[in-house]
């Protein structure tokens, strides 16, 4: 999987989450069914906005993004639908082009201890996914923890 496909995929799952929350809000408030629609889709919407966040930081940081990017990049999932755009625009302007940057370079950027971690992790991916959940999984539960949002 490319880093291009990996985006794409979680960039789509984060707008289609954002569509069955709003549908869980209509069926909460107009159609007054209950806190079930918004609790489940918000579950899961926050679930895919997390894992988005931090895909978007993963090919952010192979892609050699700036942290102004990496953090609009972020800041798009906030924004119903806006990963979308921010997707067709970072591969129209090449900004998702390439593979996974598993071998070094002569570029000196390749050669520094975060730099060698990176290729480490992406040369071993059980590890590298594993750690991917667990961070998923830790954010979430801080964030619920920190406040989970209201229901009423």
């Amino acid at each position: 999987m490319t880093p291009r496909l990996l985006f794409r995929t979680l960039a789509i799952a984060e707008a289609i989450t954002w569509t069955l929350l709003i549908a869980g809000m209509l069926l909460k408030y107009v159609a007054q069914v209950g806190d079930w629609p918004v609790l489940v889709a918000g579950s899961i919407h926050g679930i895919v906005f997390i894992s988005y966040a931090v895909t978007a930081v993963l090919v952010g940081m192979n892609q050699r993004w700036r942290i102004p990017l990496l953090v609009l990049a972020v800041a798009t999932a906030i924004v119903p639908y806006a990963t979308i755009p921010f997707d067709v625009w970072a591969d129209r302007s090449g900004r998702l082009d390439g593979h996974w940057r598993t071998t070094p370079t002569e570029d000196a950027r390749d050669h520094t201890l975060v730099a060698r971690l990176f290729r480490w992790m992406l040369n071993h991916v059980a590890v590298l996914a594993s750690l991917l959940v667990i961070a998923v999984i830790a954010i979430t539960t801080v964030l619920l923890i920190i406040g989970p949002p209201k229901l009423s």
